[in-house]
């Protein structure tokens, strides 16, 4: 009968002994044992326009003739700056997202929302007349009919690009969606500044928008772990 080979103990330790080994030189020789991560930089910046967008006119009720008007809550000074392509790895989400557009005071609330795809938007009618929510825009079509105050109707918004809303009862009444495939983008401030956070370090190519101007894209680059300025004139 043929004996099994036992293995010696130089045999059993090697492999460890092997390991310890590399594990000396990694420290001695100062290299890190995992990738060191890096930090993600920022884009700032200020956005100036010429002229702010003209709200139409909104038509008064029997019961407001002769009273001032209500004040509109539309922002429409807000622009948008984004990257024209986000960086490698940007696509990946925790969730979809929810996000909210309301109707008040005949008014979509706000007039610029910015959301990434796979968000579902409701539309709450929060006035005391009925309103419809719709839109023609070649990336999400859809009439959401006429309902009352207290309800709400939502949309799901699967492709990038920017969703013109109305309302078919109403015709001053409407508002922009920009959808976006990353999250790489920021709205301006009441005093037109912007920053977008977390950008991994690279080049890129970033644009201003506002409701009906939109700048050509400017190169940027993003050092790691710090902030680029980057401003912009739409007119």
């Amino acid at each position: 009968m043929t004996q099994k080979t036992q293995p010696t103990e130089r045999t059993q330790r090697g492999p460890s002994v092997m390991c310890f080994v590399s594990l000396v030189s990694f420290v001695m020789t100062g290299l890190p044992l995992h990738p060191v991560a890096t930090r993600a930089g920022a884009i700032r910046g200020r956005v100036e326009l010429g002229q702010v967008p003209v709200a139409a006119e909104r038509r008064p009720t029997v019961a407001e003739l002769g009273a001032p008007g209500k004040r509109d809550r539309s922002d429409r000074t807000k622009s948008v700056v984004y990257l024209e392509t986000g960086p490698r790895g940007a696509f990946e989400q925790s969730g979809p997202g929810r996000a909210v557009m309301d109707q008040l005071d005949e008014t979509f609330v706000p007039h610029l929302l910015t959301v990434t795809t796979g968000t579902t938007v409701e539309f709450p009618n929060s006035d005391r007349i009925y309103h419809n929510v719709f839109s023609l825009s070649k990336i999400a079509r859809f009439d959401l009919g006429r309902y009352a105050v207290g309800r709400s109707k939502s949309v799901r918004f699967d492709r990038p690009g920017v969703v013109r809303v109305f309302c078919d009862i109403h015709s001053h009444m409407n508002a922009f969606i920009l959808v976006f495939s990353h999250p790489f983008f920021a709205a301006t401030d009441s005093e037109g500044r912007y920053r977008i956070d977390n950008v991994p370090r690279g080049s890129y190519t970033a644009v201003a928008w506002n409701e009906g101007l939109s700048s050509g894209p400017k190169p940027v680059t993003v050092p790691e772990g710090g902030a680029t300025e980057l401003d912009f004139a739409l007119r």
